[in-house]
């Protein structure tokens, strides 16, 4: 079964397609997965990858108004590639939902981001947010960060799916590049 006909972009008014994902949330990361495996062929550098990924993830997860990463840069979290309004450039480590995931070393899905201790609101539309840490030989270098307009927005599936688009990134990427 097909998803939605389209996302509505509210901050552009376009209609972005997205009929191609599937309405059960787990077989619409499966495509996404395939996908981001796709644009990984042949190509191993970090930024452009990343690049993909977030207009990738930006165009098939619905009810999301912000999708990019941060990559560790002098003991901080710095701005990397994204799709959404202007961000953050700089985040401290332990400070925010990125930089707490990064301090914790693990994903953490935020339901109400109005209520997560030390939020860094970015945009004040965001009400929910996932960011899963990008690991490599046991080191974090960076976080896939999610943000949505609607509270709630992220459960485990999503957590699993996303935790499966960072391993493919971290497999499928020259780390030492960036």
């Amino acid at each position: 079964m097909k998803g939605n006909t389209a996302k509505m972009n509210t901050k552009s008014h376009e209609f972005i397609d997205n009929t191609i994902y599937p309405e059960n949330k787990q077989e619409s990361y499966n495509l996404i997965h395939a996908q981001l495996k796709a644009l990984l062929e042949n190509e191993t550098h970090v930024i452009p990858n990343l690049g993909n990924a977030s207009a990738l993830l930006y165009l098939a997860l619905p009810d999301t108004n912000w999708v990019g990463f941060y990559l560790i840069k002098n003991d901080e979290l710095l701005l990397g590639p994204f799709q959404g309004k202007p961000a953050c450039i700089h985040i401290p480590i332990g400070k925010g939902v990125c930089g707490t995931a990064v301090s914790q070393g693990k994903t953490i899905v935020v339901p109400d981001v109005h209520a997560f201790p030390g939020h860094i609101a970015c945009d004040s539309e965001s009400n929910s947010e996932i960011v899963v840490p990008i690991i490599i030989k046991d080191k974090i270098v960076g976080v896939l960060d999610i943000d949505s307009p609607v509270f709630n927005r992220f459960d485990d599936t999503d957590k699993e799916g996303l935790e499966e688009v960072v391993r493919i990134l971290a497999s499928g990427c020259n780390w030492p590049d960036y």
